[in-house]
């Protein structure tokens, strides 16, 4: 086992005691993949008679501090998991929570939620077929339940508006200097049909997609990774889902790839959440494909100039050109 391995290890033990009742130490610390901005482990609490499997998010020290300005932090992300216990929403529960000065960084320790996040997994495997058809009202009825939280019940969050993120990313669009025409056309369109705001005062997970959503066999299981949580419109969240780069190449399915956008929206409603229809999502969508577009350039030019010669980073970078090809089909619908 690496060094630095070794010491979360031997902190997560000196903390063993605040994991659960009678837990004496820990073991099977493994990093898992996935997480561009923060580590995910697990490893196992044990007690005399029991095995609780736990999972450790954390900001690497090289980036404690940094990262998406839009972030709200792990110890907020805490928060707002702790707001949303007993709510119905399936989110794993939090057990403790280290600032940046713990050994362990800043960093909290939560339940494991079992499943898989894997979207060709979800979208292939026979196991889950059962519940692929489960997912799309599910999604509608957990996010009417987190859009109708009072904000009175929620740490203090960020505000962000359609025109803010539009704002926001053609700044980096500008600074960068990224020259593509489908950019600019989408840009636009984006700033010509801001929509009504009015509703714009709802808690937004702000990255409800698949890849951060738990699936088993039932269908959704729990929702993950909550770093960008804001105060926002309800129809960001469905648009972010039903942006085309998360359906992984199955477009006729316009909820992540596994279900149709009129289940979600019918559950969504019956569960509380306001009146949409599938046409309002459109906009969120054309703006989610220009978002990830531009990510993508970012992690491009991250690869190309060597801070960060990952081949993820690559990888990610070659699929702007995708979501030009999205932002086109959208542009000619709507």
């Amino acid at each position: 086992m690496r060094d630095g391995n070794e010491n979360i290890l031997n902190r997560l033990n000196e903390i063993s005691d605040r994991l659960g009742e009678n837990v004496t130490h820990v073991e099977d610390l493994k990093r898992l993949s996935g997480g561009a901005s923060q580590e995910t482990w697990a490893f196992y609490a044990c007690s005399p008679n029991s095995r609780q499997k736990l999972i450790l998010r954390r900001s690497p020290f090289a980036h404690a501090g940094a990262g998406d300005g839009s972030a709200i932090g792990l110890a907020k992300e805490a928060e707002v998991l702790g707001a949303l216990k007993n709510t119905g929403i399936p989110t794993p529960g939090v057990l403790f929570v280290a600032d940046e000065d713990d050994p362990l960084g800043s960093s909290y320790i939560m339940t494991c939620i079992e499943g898989e996040t894997i979207p060709k997994r979800i979208m292939r495997d026979e196991r889950f077929a059962p519940g692929r058809d489960r997912i799309s009202a599910q999604c509608g009825t957990a996010l009417a339940k987190l859009h109708s939280m009072p904000l009175n019940d929620m740490p203090e969050l960020p505000r962000a508006t359609a025109e803010d993120q539009v704002a926001q990313y053609e700044g980096v669009l500008r600074a960068r200097g990224i020259e593509r025409p489908v950019f600019e056309m989408a840009l636009r369109w984006l700033k010509d049909n801001l929509p009504d705001e009015s509703q714009n005062n709802v808690v937004v997970h702000g990255d409800f997609r698949m890849g951060n959503l738990m699936i088993d066999e039932n269908g959704l299981s729990g929702i993950l990774d909550w770093e960008l949580c804001h105060i926002g419109n309800p129809r960001e969240d469905i648009g972010w889902l039903c942006t085309n780069s998360w359906r992984f190449g199955q477009r006729d399915k316009r909820v992540g790839g596994v279900g149709h956008l009129s289940e979600l929206l019918e559950a969504y409603e019956a569960a509380g959440g306001v009146a949409i229809t599938e046409s309002e999502i459109d906009y969120w969508e054309c703006l989610g494909s220009f978002k990830w577009g531009i990510m993508c350039t970012m992690m491009y030019e991250a690869f190309r100039s060597g801070s960060d010669p990952s081949i993820e980073r690559g990888s990610i970078g070659r699929r702007a050109s995708e979501t030009e090809i999205d932002l086109m089909n959208i542009l000619e619908t709507v």
